[in-house]
């Protein structure tokens, strides 16, 4: 048993607590196990999960059209497709160069939909996102809820969502909360991964985020899916 928790625990480079560790132990092993035994078990090896502290930034910026708060924290869904939410975030590498990520995150699963790692926070790196989260899910029409930043309140956005009949909503002013799923998944990458490593170059950024979206899709176990992975979750409504 604790060759298994320690087997599982260096795979993900020893980010996992004792409730993420009990479900992939539960998965791989096929038994029933009590997340306070592997929490002791934890202590007895002498082992915790990495934690970061993430910090929150604002953006100010003069909207050139805004939508109202439709999905109103309301941050289930259905049926996969039904309400997705979408960031951008950053990265460091190198000397004090910067990537940015933006994502497509559906509230049904937490899967990610769709994602684009970019030199540049602007418009085409989250038109890119958008187009590519369509082409995945080929006639869909969701809800797409992201915050206030000038590439979503854009007037080219604005008609992009239109042209595919999505129906936009957005964060109220400085309330991160109203896009916790996005956050939170962001939160997630970074201290699981990011923060982790020292990346030199674009490419071994790019490459670790690209592995880590894979994992968290496929592989990353999430007790509010019934014990499931994302896409897991997803193919069992399908």
């Amino acid at each position: 048993m604790t060759q298994v928790m320690l087997s599982i625990y260096e795979k993900v480079e020893r980010t996992f607590g004792y409730r993420q560790l009990t479900l992939h132990m539960r998965k791989q092993t096929g038994k029933t196990i009590n997340h306070k035994r592997v929490y002791r078990l934890m202590k007895l090896r002498g082992i915790q999960s990495v934690i970061r502290r993430k910090r929150a930034k604002y953006v100010r910026s003069t909207p050139q059209q805004v939508a109202e708060n439709m999905l109103n924290r309301k941050f289930e869904a259905t049926a996969p497709n039904e309400k997705w939410v979408t960031d951008v975030t950053e990265f460091k590498y190198g000397h004090g160069q910067k990537a940015y990520l933006s994502a497509i995150l559906d509230l049904h699963d937490k899967s990610i939909v769709s994602y684009v790692l970019g030199h540049s926070n602007n418009n085409p790196l989250v038109f890119q996102t958008l187009k590519q989260a369509l082409q995945a899910a080929p006639g869909s029409k969701p809800m797409l809820h992201s915050d206030r930043g000038f590439q979503y309140t854009s007037l080219d956005f604005k008609k992009l969502l239109d042209k595919n009949e999505l129906f936009q909503s957005m964060s109220r002013v400085g309330r991160c909360i109203d896009n916790g799923p996005m956050e939170s998944f962001w939160g997630t990458l970074k201290c699981e991964k990011y923060y982790l490593h020292k990346y030199e170059t674009f490419q071994d950024l790019k490459k670790d985020v690209e592995n880590y979206i894979h994992f968290y899709n496929n592989e990353r176990l999430q007790a509010k899916l019934n014990g499931l992975s994302p896409m897991e979750f997803r193919n069992k409504a399908a």
